[in-house]
């Protein structure tokens, strides 16, 4: 898959005046470790709660308030790096020692049993493993920019190497951490990530910042900053609502609707697959349709989709309504971060990791909001919220204005 999405990248970015080019080893490199930064996540964050309960032996309680440490943590560390890597410094420096961070933090993880230890430490080591992700963005942007590429392309090429990472890695980790221990599969991470970090060193482009610009390049009009403003909500109350989703699908059908249980990993793994063609798609059309008719787009798809959940109860039904859901986050992973960027124009850092952030408050809200909702009323309701969110975000995409 990977020399498959390569090759296409060849081809479509290739200029019309040149009739052939050599591999490029520099956009090879940066598709394989987006695939292998995206399963370095992949490996780790689906078998968390249950590391949480049965290793460390934490209440569900302490385990929620792990993932909301987790989440302010690593919106604080992200931003504070963003700021710092676009006014000065290299990103290649920065995503590597990222990678080598989040290699100590999974080794912490695979030896330490210690529940205070692995959220004031192990969190923070992760939260710069993890900006790893948006630094590599960020440089990928700047390397179309400054190569003359399609940029919304390349980025929607990219971050479908992230869902096709989720795709394989969730089965990878329940089988290394059931069949082998969560010391096996933590220590499996680890060496995904040394392994980034070695590509990061040998194939990324260096590009230092040049300081005499930073200055002037910083600063953006200020329509944008309220276009920005207005897209941070929008986005995230939109991973709010897949947060919810996520959250509640699961425990819906067992409790509610007392369908298999096997059927929300088949959901789940419909959606992930349906979302990389979404992705390639929308980088194709992004040029001639624009970013803010895509995001629109998105919303709309998301508006049928929780509609759907709610009035739809049948396993045929809620298979299909998993078209509706590819749509809706395969835009908005692909398309929202270009639309930051856009935005925010020379602070490719700032912008990636503030739409990164999006998806991390809507982590902090859903996860309190889904179980306040279901625990007053039922798993149904919850999805009444996530359409009210839904409508706000469309209300947020319908108040910016076309660039």
């Amino acid at each position: 898959s990977l020399c498959l999405f390569s090759k296409r990248y060849q081809f479509m970015f290739t200029p019309a005046n040149t009739t052939r080019r050599p591999l490029d080893l520099t956009s090879s490199a940066f598709l394989v470790i987006a695939f292998l930064t995206g399963t370095a996540g992949a490996l780790q964050l689906p078998t968390l709660s249950l590391f949480l309960s049965s290793e460390v032996q934490a209440r569900p309680f302490l385990v929620g308030m792990f993932y909301t440490g987790s989440a302010v943590i690593g919106i604080v560390v992200s931003q504070m790096l963003a700021t710092r890597s676009d006014r000065q410094g290299d990103r290649k420096s920065l995503i590597f020692v990222c990678c080598l961070l989040g290699a100590l933090a999974c080794m912490l993880f695979a030896w330490n049993r210690n529940y205070f230890i692995l959220l004031f430490i192990g969190v923070l080591l992760s939260s710069f493993g993890s900006t790893a992700n948006p630094q590599l963005f960020a440089l990928a942007r700047e390397h179309a920019d400054k190569t003359g590429r399609e940029a919304a392309m390349f980025s929607s090429i990219l971050r479908a190497q992230i869902s096709l990472a989720w795709v394989v890695g969730p089965p990878i980790a329940f089988a290394l951490a059931l069949g082998f221990g969560f010391t096996t599969m933590y220590l499996t991470a680890a060496v995904v990530f040394i392994l980034c970090g070695i590509l990061v060193k040998l194939f990324l482009p260096s590009m230092p910042k040049a300081v005499e610009k930073t200055t002037s390049t910083l600063e953006s009009p200020r329509r944008n900053r309220r276009d920005t403003l207005l897209l941070f909500v929008a986005c995230t109350l939109m991973w709010t609502c897949n947060g919810i989703y996520l959250i509640n699908m699961p425990l819906y059908l067992v409790h509610e609707l007392h369908l298999p249980e096997k059927l929300a990993g088949i959901m789940m793994g419909v959606a992930a697959g349906l979302e990389i063609p979404v992705m390639l798609i929308a980088g194709y059309v992004a040029k001639r349709f624009g970013k803010r008719f895509l995001m629109r787009l998105a919303v709309a798809s998301g508006l049928l989709f929780f509609g759907g959940l709610l009035v739809l109860d049948g396993e045929i039904a809620l298979l299909a309504l998993q078209a509706l859901n590819a749509i809706f986050i395969g835009i908005l992973a692909g398309i929202g971060m270009l639309y930051f960027q856009d935005l925010m124009p020379g602070q490719a850092g700032a912008a990636t990791t503030l739409f990164t952030n999006t998806t991390r408050v809507g982590w902090i809200i859903s996860g309190s909001l889904a179980g306040i909702v279901a625990e007053i009323w039922n798993y149904h309701a919850v999805f009444f919220f996530a359409l009210l969110m839904i409508v706000g975000s469309i209300y947020c995409m319908w108040r910016i204005k076309d660039a």
